[in-house]
């Protein structure tokens, strides 16, 4: 009945709400509200070459809606999450543009963020990017910074093939200012966190199929992470995907994939968390029908699962609708580094896991006119080794991270949109997972149950654009030594402005939490109060792709 009332609730909202997108990243219950910012949680996410929807309709926006959605299970991906409720606009896509951003906010909130781009944009191409923020709250401890640094490339070279690669590091640092009671005194090196993260990524695709009909795009990422307690983890992750058409509605997909990773707590032995998986996959494509059919053996730390992989998609002949049905399998590296993005204030876990993740889903998607997309589905999911989040039993500062063995999950998740060009766009979107049948746990700690988010984008004069992000959500269940409780619902609205003074320069505005919400993402962690950032933009001309 809850879940009912939440449901209906939403779209009552919907139809009111001049509110935007949340792009929330923050453990307490951040909020980024950003025009084109995307969550990167999946940076590390496989290159999939096995189910391939037919082409997209470009007459009319069509929502985002892939088969599969390994991400449908948890909106909160690690690389999104941002503690402290503080909202910045990341700025948009940046290649074949140069520009610098900087800004200052009411919360003692230095902004500055750069991107470079060099080369063509078409045969090859280089980015530089870097963002610098730190804030302080009123809260005692309530601070943070967050360093980025990126360097990307690509270069097509005269035999049909694309090199790209990507080096960076990050730096992120907080302080466990949610200790109960707000009395207690513990030393300051108690208190700070710190997480640095060097990654690398290197790849290569032919551009166009060779002679013989076969695709491929093999790739390599390297992720190093560790914290201020000499708590290390090293994730390396190989990825070959091969596919050869037969004919002309026929293809076999090969996909082959290792992630090698390696956690090394402070002063214990070191623990391998490895899998491997083959993907054999079938595709057949008409123009009113995508079947995919496969299975993904493999083996978790040696130990063998047989998972299913099998998608079929239905459209007509517009392509206007379509209907998807679904049963698939996939392994997920739940180490340190992901514990850590979802949640940046827990104590180093004593071992880590790869989740084993079964979905069987059902949806459809459509459009009505030019303007109008609309989504739903329905999943029933299975996880084994989830990891959950429970308050540790002295002060509740610090998060011990509890294992399920077993858990199921009944996925609801519909989204809306209708947009005008660039003038105007409102999407609206609501998740809601049931999660019961646990094995070890009493409920999933830490996990959201109902998460709805709005966003509208409105092009107001030539040279002014507003955007707002409403999002609610029915807060998780959590354990403390006193007992258990739930969160309940929070609201968080945002809003921002960008306007063009003069050729290439802009200036832009935001303002975070209006409602002043001293809401919970995570228990004992209220999000920072209403805040004001604004600056300049700055950008350069490029004498290509302009």
């Amino acid at each position: 009945m809850r879940f009912t009332l939440l449901l209906g609730a939403g779209f009552i909202l919907l139809g009111s709400s001049a509110a935007a997108q949340d792009t929330t990243r923050r453990p307490t219950r951040s909020v980024e509200v950003t025009s084109t910012f995307k969550p990167v949680l999946k940076d590390a996410a496989k290159i999939n070459l096995n189910a391939t929807p037919p082409q997209a309709d470009t007459s009319r926006p069509r929502l985002q809606y892939n088969i599969p959605n390994q991400n449908l299970l948890f909106a909160f991906q690690p690389g999104t999450l941002r503690p402290l409720a503080l909202n910045v606009d990341t700025g948009g896509r940046w290649d074949n543009q140069s520009y610098v951003k900087v800004g200052y906010g009411s919360l003692k909130t230095p902004y500055i963020e750069s991107g470079i781009s060099l080369g063509d944009g078409k045969t090859a191409g280089l980015n530089v990017y870097a963002r610098h923020m730190a804030s302080q709250g009123k809260r005692a401890y309530q601070d943070f910074s967050n360093t980025n640094v990126d360097l990307s490339a690509f270069l097509q070279t005269g035999n049909n093939i694309e090199w790209n690669a990507r080096f960076g590091g990050k730096q992120e640092r907080y302080n466990k200012y949610g200790f109960q009671p707000d009395s207690l005194v513990f030393p300051d090196d108690s208190l700070n966190v710190k997480f640095q993260t060097w990654r690398g990524r290197i790849g290569f695709r032919n551009i166009a199929r060779t002679a013989w009909g076969i695709s491929y795009a093999p790739e390599i990422k390297i992720d190093v992470f560790n914290d201020a307690l000499s708590n290390a983890e090293s994730n390396t992750y190989i990825n070959l995907p091969l596919q050869k058409t037969l004919g002309t509605q026929f293809a076999v997909d090969v996909a082959l994939e290792a992630s090698l990773s390696t956690y090394k707590p402070e002063g214990k032995e070191t623990i391998s968390n490895n899998y491997f998986t083959v993907a054999p996959t079938v595709q057949y494509k008409s123009a009113n029908l995508v079947i995919n059919a496969g299975i993904r053996p493999s083996w978790d730390r040696s130990q063998f699962k047989l998972f299913p992989n099998a998608t079929a998609e239905f459209n007509t002949n517009d392509n206007r609708f379509s209907f998807q049905l679904g049963w698939i399998g996939y392994l997920r590296n739940s180490g340190f580094q992901y514990m850590a993005a979802y949640n940046p204030w827990i104590w180093a876990p004593q071992n880590v896991y790869n989740t084993r993740i079964e979905e069987r889903f059902a949806g459809f998607k459509g459009s009505v006119g030019n303007h109008f997309n609309y989504s739903a589905k329905v999943g029933f999911h299975k996880l084994n080794n989830q990891p959950l989040f429970t308050n540790d039993t002295v002060s509740g500062k610090s998060f011990l991270v509890v294992n399920e063995s077993q858990m199921k999950v009944l996925h609801l998740g519909g989204e809306i949109g209708f947009t005008v060009g660039e003038k105007f766009s409102v999407i609206s979107n609501l998740a809601i997972n049931q999660y019961n049948t646990l094995h070890d746990n009493e409920k999933a700690w830490g996990l959201i149950p109902l998460e709805w988010k709005t966003n509208l984008r409105l092009q107001v004069l030539k040279d002014l654009y507003v955007k707002s992000d409403l999002y609610l959500f029915d807060g998780p269940w959590y354990q403390t030594k006193e007992g258990r409780g739930n969160l309940g619902m929070a609201l968080d609205l945002n809003a921002g402005l960008e306007f063009s003074i003069v050729k290439n320069v802009k200036l832009w505005a935001q303002f975070n939490n209006i409602f002043n919400s001293q809401y919970q993402r995570w228990h004992q962690y209220p999000v920072y109060p209403f805040s004001i950032l604004g600056g300049v933009v700055f950008s350069f001309s490029q004498n290509n792709n302009q």
